[in-house]
C-alpha cells in the first residue's frame, strides 16, 4: 500500500464519527497520546505555524509510534513526525473517495470550542504492514487540525465476552448461517485479534474457526500450545463439567504474530463449545 493511501485513514476517522469515542483504549497509551496532543496544542498556541518545523522532526513531539501531524481545512498536510512527512505540502484529501471527502467536510463544522475529539478506526500499520485498530485524538484550531493516533492491537476482556455472547446467541437462532459466517472470515466474527472458534462436543472436532480454516474437522482434544502443552483436552474437560468457563494458555496473536498469554471465555451451546479469547497486555 502506497504512502498516499496510508493517509486515507484520516477520512476513515471522520466517517466513523467526529467526537465518537471508540472502545476503551489501553490506559497508558491513551494517556500518552492525549498528553502528546495537549503538549502540541500548547506549543502551537505559543508559536503558531512556526511549530510545524518542531512537529516534523524526530524530537519532543515523537513518542515511540505516536507522533503529531497537522492538516489544514483544505486537506493539505502541514506537518508530520511520522511516515506521512513525505506528503507535507500536498493535498491528501485527493486520496479520499467521495464519501470520505464529504465526511471530512462535515467534520469541519464541529466548533473549535468543542475541544479534543477522538475516534477509532482500522488501518494499515506502516511498521508491520498489518491492518490494526487505531485510536486518534485530534482538535481543530482555526484552519488547522492537530492530531495524534496510536495502534490498538489488543481487544479487551469485555469485547471478547461480547463477541462470545453474540456468537452463542446467533448459533442458537441459525446454526448453519452462523457457522458459515464464522468460517467466511468476513461474517462479523473476526474483530482484529478477537475471533470465534466452535467445537462439536460429540466428536470433539472443530466445525468453525475465525482465522484458520485448516483446523476444521481436526481433533480439538489434541491441540497443543507452541510449547507442546495440551490445550484442547483440558478445555474439553472443563466444559464437560459446566456450561461456561474460562481458561488461560499461550497462543499466537494473529495481529502481532507473536506467541502471547491468552484468556479464553468458553460456553456450551447445545452440542457445541463456543470460545473467544483475548490476549493479555
Amino acid at each position: 500500500m502506497g504512502i498516499l493511501h496510508r493517509l486515507a485513514w484520516f477520512g476513515a476517522v471522520l466517517l466513523l464519527g467526529v467526537g465518537q469515542a471508540g472502545a476503551a483504549a489501553p490506559k497508558d497509551d491513551g494517556q500518552a497520546a492525549k498528553a502528546l496532543l495537549e503538549k502540541a496544542l500548547a506549543y502551537y498556541h505559543d508559536h503558531g505555524d512556526k511549530a510545524f518545523a518542531a512537529f516534523s522532526r524526530q524530537g519532543e513531539f515523537v513518542d515511540k509510534d505516536r507522533y503529531v501531524f497537522v492538516v489544514d481545512t483544505q486537506g493539505v498536510m502541514l506537518a508530520s513526525g511520522g511516515p506521512s512527512s513525505a506528503l507535507i505540502g500536498r493535498d491528501v484529501s485527493e486520496v479520499l473517495g467521495p464519501d470520505l471527502q464529504k465526511a471530512f467536510k462535515d467534520a469541519l463544522k464541529v466548533p473549535e470550542a468543542n475541544g479534543i475529539q477522538q475516534a477509532e478506526y482500522r488501518w494499515q500499520n506502516w511498521s508491520d504492514g498489518k491492518v490494526e485498530r487505531k485510536h486518534v485524538f485530534y482538535q481543530r484550531i482555526g484552519q488547522r487540525i492537530l492530531a495524534v493516533g496510536y495502534y490498538l492491537p489488543r481487544a479487551s476482556a469485555q469485547q471478547a465476552q461480547a463477541l462470545l455472547d453474540k456468537a452463542a446467541t446467533d448459533l442458537v437462532q441459525n446454526e448453519k448461517r452462523t457457522l458459515t459466517a464464522i468460517n467466511s472470515l468476513k461474517g462479523g466474527y473476526l474483530q482484529d485479534d478477537l475471533y470465534v472458534f466452535v467445537v462439536n462436543l460429540d466428536n470433539r472436532r472443530y466445525v468453525a474457526h475465525g482465522t484458520n480454516l485448516r483446523l476444521i474437522n481436526t481433533d480439538f482434544a489434541k491441540v497443543k500450545d507452541p510449547e507442546g502443552k495440551l490445550v484442547g483436552e483440558p478445555i474439553l474437560a472443563l466444559i464437560g463439567k459446566q456450561d461456561e468457563g474460562e481458561y488461560e494458555y499461550r497462543w499466537e496473536n494473529p495481529v502481532t504474530g507473536k506467541v502471547e498469554d491468552k484468556h479464553a471465555y468458553l460456553k456450551k451451546v447445545g452440542p457445541y463449545l463456543v470460545a473467544v479469547g483475548y490476549y493479555s497486555p
